[in-house]
């Protein structure tokens, strides 16, 4: 059998890929690189002053042999899982962990970085290797190097038990999700509901087996996907269905044989017991000492700085939203399943529009089009399509190529836009799908250009209208593109620090945060904001109503994701899962600070907290924050020289492009700002965009 898995190079053939080969190939793949990590620690054993060309580039190779393989897998489970690729994942996944650690564990290659490090050569490495070298020496004395016997043997068993755990609790997420929906048949049941929602909600009840489902007659099938569900709790005037599909979503995995409460238990028991037996007081401890806030103390000042300025802003918009509801004949006291509803009634008599009336105006293309527009303007480079040059895993899914000055390729990305809940994971995100090199290849260098993968999960096509967007999609599209661009546009040609790799992970949200600024600029918004069927440009008065709502409940909104990190961090940190408290109990204990509405006693939003249980974001969720801060102030860069200042804009955009584009891993992320700044950054351009400047009085 020819196995697609072990080809190892180039873009993978998604379609050619089968759960039948998944065994076989990843068998065989382990057995060879098993042999070739051998034969490497042996030669390096051997040899008094190893070189990069010898061993460092030798070692990228075996990474890369399975990294290829795995990739593509991890990759399709996110966008085509199935049941199939579920169970051959699950039964290859410990030995390829068991690799993993044998790889990191190394004994041979941990003293093969150390030679190089004190070698007479070192001062001679390029900043980025050496970076790459420091970095390899504590990523393996954190992946427990030092370990010996019973200790070493119990450290990797949690490791293997770990890497199940988040898969599984992603598994149930993503099948609690698909486990509800509620079907709608009679016109007060969808009342107030826009015309895109019941066109989404007809194809759902017509997938569901009701081939007569129209958007006017129905039935209409509404789901916890979020393009479902986001819209019915906005504009659905059924009280009772608001508060039924609410009570559905935050009690998702919570119950049942999708329950992941003594999941998260277990996980964070394990992750407790690796931190010591690393020697750290908590996996808090561990997850800051590669970050770009070095420690836990310094992530929560922030955090407290900006909980300390929002809190009071929160307040008084739910007492305005109250008052208003109030006003608007409702005897009911406000509860989570009327919040959405009454901010976007509120947002629609503040601002004079709804959110629904401007989605005619973003059809996916024309956003594309005034994106890549815009990538051209600040990065001088040129997004094209190259669709049918590649290999797709959906027929919905995009190819594209991104040209420099010169017309040449120099990276691309695949797009897979929409949601298909029945296969597609939920949220937005950009992965790698090969990163950037050049290394010699006979008496050749060769350069390997960078392809990204950017996953969103908008509204699709519907009969036949268009994907017609959201802002808040548009937005989602500009900050998965920013982390694309990061990974694409490196000028690093070294693979442990190209692109997005060894950047601290509390940095790596800054050029996808970045992006976001610019859909409120004028000229970016205007150009691309058309109506899809007459070709009109955005009104003014929209563009101008936007800008006013953008700051609309941004108190409540800084305080939502300071409630996160915070229930992340606590955690993490000072949690004892040997203790009385449940993990349920530290996030009520701080709601009492980090929200004006206290959760409901059954939800059990932790049990669908993908992000820290089954993502990379565990110790990590503040790095929204850390990282925003750097975004907005290296924004604020920009509108200093003017937004409409074309020459200016361009220059400090390819300034923007040659250092934190295009600088990757190859320094520290503070070196990278200052680099572009001129200096270290400020709350206050992120205090300043999101209207929180102003004491609350």
């Amino acid at each position: 059998m020819t196995n697609p898995l072990l080809i190892g190079q180039g873009i993978p053939p998604f379609a050619a890929i089968l759960p039948e080969h998944v065994i076989p190939g990843m068998t065989t793949l382990l057995e060879e690189v098993e042999q070739r990590l051998s034969v490497l620690e042996q030669s390096i054993t051997a040899l008094e002053a190893p070189t990069w060309e010898d061993f460092v580039e030798p070692l990228e190779l075996i990474s890369e042999r399975i990294g290829w393989a795995w990739g593509v897998l991890e990759h399709l489970l996110s966008v085509k899982n199935s049941a199939e690729l579920r169970e051959v994942h699950r039964q290859v996944q410990p030995q390829v962990i068991q690799f993993f650690n044998r790889f990191s564990q190394s004994r041979p290659i941990y003293e093969g970085f150390k030679k190089i490090r004190h070698s007479d050569a070192w001062e001679g490495l390029d900043g980025a290797q050496q970076r790459i070298v420091t970095a390899a020496l504590r990523d393996a004395e954190l992946s427990g190097v030092s370990l010996d016997g019973a200790l070493k043997e119990q450290f990797n068993q949690i490791q293997m038990e770990l890497a199940d755990l988040s898969t599984q609790f992603s598994n149930h997420v993503l099948d609690a999700t698909k486990a509800f929906s509620m079907t709608l048949t009679q016109p007060d049941e969808v009342a107030g509901l826009p015309s895109s929602l019941l066109a989404i909600a007809a194809q759902a009840a017509r997938l569901d087996g009701d081939g007569k489902a129209t958007p006017e007659q129905g039935p209409w099938c509404i789901t916890l996907d979020f393009p479902s569900y986001a819209p019915f709790m906005q504009h659905s005037r059924r009280r009772d269905l608001r508060e039924k599909l609410y009570r559905a979503f935050v009690s998702r995995a919570a119950s049942g044989n999708y329950d992941n409460t003594s999941l998260i238990q277990r996980i964070l028991e394990l992750r407790q017991r690796k931190a010591e037996i690393l020697g750290f007081p908590s996996y808090g401890s561990l997850s800051l000492t590669r970050k770009m806030a070095g420690d836990v103390t310094r992530a929560e000042a922030l955090l407290e700085e900006l909980r300390q300025k929002s809190y009071p802003f929160a307040q008084q918009e739910l007492e305005a939203l109250r008052e208003f509801a109030r006003s608007q004949g409702e005897q009911q006291p406000l509860q989570h399943w009327d919040i959405a509803f009454w901010s976007e009634r509120l947002r629609e008599s503040k601002f004079e529009f709804t959110a629904e009336e401007l989605r005619p105006y973003f059809p996916l293309e024309q956003v594309l089009a005034g994106l890549f527009g815009l990538i051209q303007r600040l990065f001088g480079v040129q997004v094209v399509p190259a669709d049918g040059a590649a290999p797709l895993w959906h027929p919905d899914v995009r190819y594209f190529q991104i040209l420099d000055e010169q017309q040449e390729p120099i990276a691309s990305f695949y797009l897979d836009p929409y949601s298909r809940p029945m296969e597609k994971r939920g949220g937005a995100w950009m992965n790698d799908c090969l990163g950037r090199v050049r290394r010699r290849q006979g008496t050749e260098v060769v350069l390997r250009h960078p392809i990204a993968y950017l996953v969103c999960n908008q509204s699709p096509p519907v009969d036949d209208k268009p994907s017609l967007m959201t802002f808040g999609e548009v937005t989602t599209l500009f900050h998965e593109f920013g982390h694309g661009l990061q990974h694409m546009l490196t000028h690093v040609d070294f693979a442990g620090a190209s692109g997005i790799n060894n950047i601290e992970w509390d940095a790596v949200e800054l050029p996808s945060q970045f992006m976001e600024n610019w859909c409120y600029d004028r000229a970016t918004l205007m150009g691309m904001a058309r109506h899809y069927q007459t070709g009109e440009t955005l009104p003014e008065h929209y563009f101008q109503k936007l800008l006013a709502a953008r700051n609309f409940m941004s108190g409540s909104a800084m305080l939502r994701q300071l409630h996160f990190a915070m229930v992340d961090l606590e955690l993490h940190h000072r949690y004892d899962p040997k203790g009385t408290e449940t993990p349920a109990q530290v996030r009520s204990r701080l709601a009492a600070k980090t929200m004006v509405l206290p959760p409901l006693p059954e939800d059990q939003f932790l049990c669908a907290f993908s992000h820290i249980f089954a993502g990379g974001y565990a110790a990590g969720y503040y790095s929204y924050k850390w990282a925003e801060v750097l975004s907005a102030d290296a924004f604020a860069a920009f509108e200093e020289v003017g937004l409409d200042n074309d020459g200016a804009i361009a220059q400090l955009g390819r300034k923007y492009r040659q250092t934190i584009l295009g600088m990757g891993g190859s320094a520290h992320p503070m070196a990278v700002f200052e680099a572009f700044r001129g200096r270290q950054p400020s709350t206050e351009p992120l205090l300043r965009h999101s209207g929180l400047l102003v004491s609350a009085s």
